[in-house]
């Protein structure tokens, strides 16, 4: 549920950036392609004015998914990452980005902004994963399956430095803290599954709220993670799921 690693692959690793996007490419060709033989300016293959194609100058997502602006954003994703991870987000330059990715300077400032907007559009991207809730028969169930999410994305050093580096960009980057708060926010939507089987199943009132149910299961874990500096297991895990569903019971999170 807490886990960012859309952002870094289905194996939670950040990607490397071996492979440089085509807008590096792109702004090597530049100065080469202005005139022909005969001194004339020629227009640029796209039909504009020499300039750049219309796909470079989209705005990050709206092109086709398979295309080249996808593959430039994962690049640029890919090298956030990367610096978040190595730099935290008061280390992480455009310069370091640009390096580590193959785009240009100029496309980062024109298509992202800046480092704020390049941060919130990788986590936009680690929500448009495929991730659901899980469904194992019980209310308590899925509750301990995402609780022990929430463990395996912050003990695990490959998988951590993601959401550990997009939470601290939160706290200095009111940009990043909104597209954090709207990850979080889809993640809670997708958890409404879980809370609806479980009032077909007769285990909880259907007045319920979901969203503070979950945020019951995770906020001990993360409480440890964040504040106090205290390790997190698997029995934890469990006791922070036993413990929400006992509230849910007790009607601790009925709709107000």
């Amino acid at each position: 549920m807490t886990d960012t690693r859309g952002a870094a692959g289905q194996s939670g690793r950040v990607r490397g950036t071996e492979q440089r996007a085509p807008e590096a490419k792109e702004q090597q060709g530049k100065g080469r392609r202005g005139k022909g033989q005969d001194g004339k300016a020629r227009p640029s293959r796209s039909g504009g004015d020499g300039g750049e194609s219309a796909e470079a100058t989209a705005a990050p997502g709206t092109r086709r998914p398979g295309g080249r602006t996808a593959r430039t954003r994962a690049a640029v994703r890919d090298a956030v990452l990367s610096g978040l991870a190595d730099h935290g987000y008061p280390g992480l330059t455009v310069e370091y980005v640009a390096d580590h990715s193959g785009v240009h300077k100029t496309t980062l400032y024109r298509r992202w902004g800046g480092l704020e907007g390049m941060v919130a559009d990788a986590l936009d991207m680690a929500g448009e994963d495929t991730w659901t809730a899980p469904d194992t028969g019980s209310l308590e169930g899925d509750l301990r399956e995402l609780a022990r999410e929430v463990v395996d994305s912050f003990t695990d050093e490959a998988t951590a430095a993601a959401p550990t580096a997009f939470i601290a960009a939160a706290f200095q980057s009111e940009r990043a803290a909104k597209a954090l708060h709207a990850f979080y926010a889809e993640r809670f939507s997708r958890c409404e599954a879980v809370v609806a089987r479980a009032v077909e199943r007769g285990e909880t009132a259907p007045d319920i709220d979901p969203a503070a149910l979950v945020r019951a299961v995770s906020a001990p874990l993360l409480l440890r993670v964040f504040i106090t500096r205290e390790p997190i297991d698997t029995a934890l895990a469990d006791q922070s799921a036993a413990a929400a569903v006992a509230a849910a019971r007790a009607g601790a999170f009925t709709r107000r």
